[in-house]
């Protein structure tokens, strides 16, 4: 048997057996506090199985499997795309300017977790040492397929070096999390904020509730399809509204019921018995990752209430370190939830076309860390106890 990397490419997840996958994409286990329920087999397979993914939807999936003497030992999501959506890294422009060229922008490769804009590895191994190789691989397929080109979104700190050093183009962008300091609960992190801004919170908190609004946390085995028929009324209602069509089927959401309940939890808003509005999340080794929100009534605040405060509070009743909150939202920064640097990963084959993104990639990187630095200043913590101004 020959010793020499091979890569092969799954053109559904099922191709690998889910035990060989999950030891790869979370090799710590579930317990460990590394642990990312996005790469798990069972979530990716829900995506492919409801019909998020594949024919119709311009995600085709095209998993990279690497192995070395016909041992798998390294993995990545992997799409072929038709479009750019879904991905909350905007290249629209960046497609623009190559047809406006004479080239051809899709089909791209697109290495990431469809519609989840999480940080967290795209170099899927136990080992480290081969991280760099599967970087280099991934390039190699792009060319082999012919695609334009390799997009690697939401990349994590030990996963940057491996891509720089196979050549890719990294950019940066902004989102906001909150990081438990130490609090102990909710009014511990009330207490670490200036003054001003805590009764902002607190006034925040009380009105969301103020039309007899009664919130509950929803995981494991009370997530019934009743809650599920509910929730997605929601979700299709902001959907709708912002993006045209909804990327989520309803099955996908069954599926998660039924293959991840202890990975998910829903924070649902209920009045005079009937559930109002709701958002889902995510539960992993140390984070807790917010994604879709929606409701059925408006109510002043009810939206920050269920989706920042009760997720600090869940992520404190469970010893999680951070609240992701999904993507951008200054907004975000009042609530506790400061600036953070995400990045990015981007394989261009054509020279003139990786030349024109290199430098735009290098002016948005320093723009993205000054906008970061100003907002970090702004935020609404105490500085000390003299800017703090208030009597303890």
């Amino acid at each position: 048997m020959s010793s020499e990397p091979s890569l092969d490419v799954l053109r559904t997840i099922d191709q690998i057996d889910a035990v060989q996958w999950d030891l790869l994409a979370n090799p710590n286990g579930k317990n460990h506090s590394s642990y990312n329920p996005f790469l798990s087999h069972a979530f990716l397979k829900a995506l492919e199985d409801t019909g998020c993914v594949g024919d119709g939807t311009g995600w085709y999936p095209h998993h990279a499997l690497l192995r070395i003497e016909g041992n798998p030992v390294g993995i990545s999501p992997l799409y072929v795309k038709t479009h750019s959506q879904g991905e909350y890294v905007f290249d629209h422009g960046w497609a623009d300017a190559l047809e406006r060229a004479g080239g051809q922008y899709y089909p791209k490769l697109q290495c990431s977790v469809p519609f989840t804009p999480a940080t967290g590895p795209r170099l899927l191994t136990a080992d480290p040492a081969l991280k760099p190789l599967l970087a280099s691989a991934l390039c190699q397929m792009c060319e082999q397929i012919g695609t334009s080109t390799l997009h690697v979104t939401f990349i994590n700190a030990d996963d940057r070096a491996a891509f720089e050093e196979a050549g890719y183009l990294i950019r940066s962008d902004q989102q906001f999390h909150w990081v438990d300091e130490n609090y102990g609960d909710f009014e511990g992190f009330l207490a670490s904020l200036a003054s001003r801004k805590r009764k902002a919170i607190k006034r925040e908190r009380r009105d969301a509730l103020a039309n007899g609004i009664d919130i509950r946390w929803h995981t494991g085995a009370d997530l019934t399809e009743e809650l599920w028929d509910a929730f997605y009324k929601f979700y299709m209602d902001t959907g709708s509204r912002k993006w045209g069509q909804p990327y989520l089927t309803r099955e996908f959401f069954s599926a998660m019921g039924a293959t991840m309940s202890d990975d998910t939890l829903l924070i649902m808003a209920w009045r005079h018995g009937k559930p109002v509005a709701g958002a889902i999340n995510f539960i992993g080794g140390d984070t807790l990752f917010g994604r879709n929100w929606g409701c059925v009534e408006h109510h002043p605040f009810l939206h920050f209430e269920v989706c920042y405060y009760q997720a600090v509070d869940f992520a404190l009743a469970r010893g999680l370190r951070r609240v992701e909150a999904g993507a951008q939202g200054a907004h975000k920064l009042a609530r506790g939830y400061l600036p953070v640097e995400t990045n990015s990963a981007h394989f261009i084959p054509h020279p003139g076309f990786r030349d024109a993104i290199e430098r735009f990639v290098r002016q948005e990187r320093a723009a993205v860390t000054r906008e970061n630095e100003m907002l970090a200043e702004m935020g609404p913590y105490k500085k000390n106890s003299q800017t703090e101004g208030e009597k303890q």
